[in-house]
C-alpha cells in the first residue's frame, strides 16, 4: 500500500493528478474520495467549487464528506484520496498542533493506499493576523509530517508535476 502526497499553490493541478493517481492505485476498484470541506462555513463559492469537483469526479469515486475525523474513515486494505487537508487543518485549527499530528501519525500507520492533496501557503510574507499565521504554521508542520510518511511527494505547478520523494 502506498501513501503519496501532491502539494502545491491553488488551481495548480493538484487534484486532477491526485485523483488519476488514486484510479490507477485503486486497480480494477473504486476508490473513496474524502471530502474535508465544511459547509457550514456558508461560502456560496466555495459550495460552487465543491460541486464542480463533484461533477468532475462523476461516479469514479464513492464520496465521504468528513471535516474533523479522517483515521476514522480509512479502511485497510482500500484507497483514499483526501482532498484536502489544507481545509482539515482550516476546520481543525482550534486544536493543539499535537493532536493534528498524531491524526496525521495515526492515518500513516493504516494499511491503504492514501493519496493526500495539500496547498502550498509558504510562500508569501507572514499574515499580520494571529490565526492567518497560525493556519499557515501549521499547513507548514503538517505538510512535513505528510512529507515523512508518504513514500511519494510531488510538487505541482501548472498541472506538472515533479516528484521530491
Amino acid at each position: 500500500m502506498l501513501k503519496v502526497l501532491y502539494y502545491g499553490g491553488q488551481k495548480s493541478g493538484k487534484s486532477n493528478l491526485a485523483e488519476k493517481k488514486a484510479l490507477n492505485l485503486a486497480k480494477n476498484r473504486k476508490p473513496y474520495y474524502i471530502a474535508t470541506y465544511n459547509s457550514s462555513y456558508g461560502d456560496s463559492e466555495m459550495l460552487d467549487r465543491v460541486l464542480k469537483h463533484k461533477k468532475e469526479r462523476e461516479d469514479r469515486f464513492t464520496t465521504i464528506e468528513e471535516s474533523f475525523n479522517l483515521v476514522n474513515c480509512i479502511k485497510e486494505g482500500e484507497t483514499y484520496l483526501i482532498d484536502c487537508i489544507s481545509m482539515w487543518i482550516l476546520n481543525s485549527i482550534d486544536k493543539k498542533e499535537n493532536e493534528l499530528l498524531a491524526e496525521i501519525k495515526d492515518i500513516g500507520k493504516i494499511d491503504a493506499n492514501i493519496v493526500f492533496v495539500l496547498n502550498s501557503v509558504n510562500n508569501g510574507v507572514s499574515p499580520l493576523d494571529k490565526e492567518s499565521r497560525r493556519f499557515i504554521d501549521l499547513t507548514g508542520i503538517i505538510g512535513q509530517k505528510l512529507a515523512s510518511i508518504c513514500d511519494e511527494v510531488y510538487e505541482v505547478k501548472l498541472g506538472l508535476e515533479s516528484r521530491l520523494k
